[in-house]
């Protein structure tokens, strides 16, 4: 079964099109600023993550694991978790944003995945997780349901199925986010 990664559970409900042309059409894109900007603000906020307390996150303790590498066969499905914070028998995914906007859906998902990674690799059960945005200093909770869990599995197996038929999807409704996109010069409709 063809691996993919948390971050293309984000990418897809983004813009799917970023699926097509990362798997079915790998092209040699340039970065943009932005994700170079974003790039060099999530390693210095990991840096400096080792030292910093968990009240930022509105916990009161727990051992941080920074940088996690995990990974499910069942799933067929791997990613990088930005923190951990394990505390007893308790798991606590937390995602770190350099965004002021509060966190879409896309965001949700991908820490949802990042919770079944978990769940599958410590053999534990993820109860909620943390979005945090750097620049706010705001953190937002994601209870981690039963319909959290099911929608993130049906986008993997979406994922897989867009692969398999390289089929280019549709444009995005949302046309403001193909303005600084990778892929805009390639798509041709928006």
């Amino acid at each position: 079964m063809l691996k993919i990664k948390v971050t293309d559970v984000k990418q897809f409900m983004y813009c799917q099109r970023i699926i097509y042309f990362t798997y079915c059409m790998p092209l040699s894109v340039k970065k943009t600023y932005k994700m170079d900007y974003g790039k060099d603000k999530h390693e210095r906020v990991e840096e400096l993550e080792k030292r910093r307390t968990l009240q930022r996150y509105g916990l009161e303790e727990g051992e941080k694991r920074c940088g996690i590498d995990l990974y499910s066969a069942r799933l067929a499905l791997r990613g990088k978790m930005d923190l951990l914070v394990v505390k007893e028998d308790e798991y606590i995914p937390i995602e770190l944003k350099y965004s002021t906007r509060k966190p879409r859906l896309n965001h949700k998902y991908q820490l949802a995945a990042y919770g079944l990674l978990i769940e599958d690799q410590y053999q534990t059960s993820i109860r909620k997780g943390l979005i945090h945005l750097i620049p706010n200093k705001e953190t937002f909770e994601v209870e981690m349901t039963s319909n959290l869990r099911k929608k993130v599995k049906e986008i993997i197996n979406k994922i897989r199925e867009l692969i398999e038929l390289e089929l280019m999807p549709e444009a995005t409704q949302e046309r403001g986010k193909c303005r600084g996109c990778e892929y805009r010069n390639f798509c041709g409709d928006v």
